[in-house]
């Protein structure tokens, strides 16, 4: 059951409901949608054991291995997303000559990701964090540790051309085209501009939405947003200027500011601002990853026909089931629909 925090006198209350029936259409067709996923291609590693003993070689503790697990993150969270919720779904993105990058492309065609466009930079590792943690016996396990591995050198010229090359043929034959930039360099001027030729496209970036000038939505948290527009976003005011500001800036049809706890606040070109509250307040347990699944779920819907603020909702709707996970997690349409149900019924 999802913690929403609304009651049946609530106006957007009444709204869901009455939008039930083609919020539950638009789930189902999630599994039609085309969609092409550009991004920045991260393998997670999540690396527990049990502390033995503090070492004699240096003041740190001796952890025996007990297990690992490894998941797609960054923009490779962005991708799973996408397939998990049922969208037919090609990558372009680079990964390392590595075991690492072996292993996320064979995550991926297990999902029954088109993989063709991702491209090996032999160059340059696949970007890789480990999450080492360890508990005593009988005690909490605490991560102590992260490792990333990562190059800040940009690709060479000749693969930016081929993935620019592979955005040009699919974008063509997608539904909408989903930039997930976390500036690990795949997203270069020559990238952005192929992936900004298509009818729709989505970005998620951390810093900098006036490299995608033109795009159709932007999907920025608070700090993100704040950071483009260089004041802090306090009160209702500040965060009303800053959606003029960011639509102003980069010339989008959306602006998607979402605000954790406070929900989220669509601005649009052409159309009213949206409020959309928090689904999920209180079962809150790690929001690695959310923004990822807001982007998929929505960009499905819109890729499905749906509205923006319908799509807004779906993806609220999926990140407050995701955030009720540790680590990078998804979701799926049944349990998006069985939430939908038990969110306007059993408030």
């Amino acid at each position: 059951m999802v913690d929403a925090h609304l009651t049946q006198a609530d106006p957007f209350h009444d709204r869901l409901k009455a939008a039930e029936a083609q919020l539950l259409h638009r789930l189902e067709q999630f599994r039609t949608a085309q969609i092409l996923v550009v991004g920045d291609l991260t393998l997670d590693e999540f690396v527990t054991g049990e502390v033995e003993r503090i070492s004699r070689e240096a003041p740190v503790p001796i952890i025996r291995h007990e297990s690992t697990r490894r998941v797609p993150g960054g923009g490779a969270n962005a991708v799973y997303n996408l397939a998990k919720l049922g969208g037919n779904i090609s990558v372009a993105g680079l990964v390392g000559d590595d075991e690492q990058g072996q292993a996320l492309v064979k995550m991926f065609q297990a999902a029954g990701i088109e993989t063709g466009g991702i491209f090996i930079d032999r160059q340059r590792p696949t970007v890789t964090k480990t999450r080492i943690s360890a508990h005593a016996r009988q005690s909490v396990t605490q991560q102590v540790l992260r490792l990333d591995r990562k190059s800040d050198a940009l690709p060479h010229a000749d693969l930016q051309q081929q993935l620019a090359d592979y955005i040009e043929q699919q974008r063509q034959t997608v539904a909408a085209v989903v930039c997930s930039d976390y500036g690990d360099g795949v997203l270069t001027p020559r990238v952005i501009q192929s992936a900004l030729g298509g009818d729709r496209t989505i970005v998620d970036t951390q810093s900098n939405l006036s490299r995608y000038h033109q795009a159709s939505l932007f999907t920025p948290n608070l700090p993100e947003a704040e950071l483009e527009v260089g004041y802090p976003i306090s009160d209702d005011q500040s965060l009303q200027q800053a959606g003029a500001d960011l639509l102003e800036r980069t010339q989008a049809e959306a602006i998607l500011i979402t605000r954790g706890g406070d929900g989220m606040t669509l601005f649009q070109r052409c159309g009213p601002t949206e409020q959309i509250p928090a689904f999920n307040r209180t079962d809150v347990f790690d929001v690695t990853g959310a923004g990822d699944t807001v982007v998929a779920a929505l960009t499905l819907a819109l890729a499905s026909g749906s509205s923006l603020w319908e799509a807004v909702v779906l993806g609220n709707l999926a990140a407050s089931l995701v955030v009720r996970q540790f680590g990078t997690a998804t979701t799926t349409i049944e349990e998006m629909q069985d939430a939908l149900t038990s969110l306007i019924h059993d408030s």
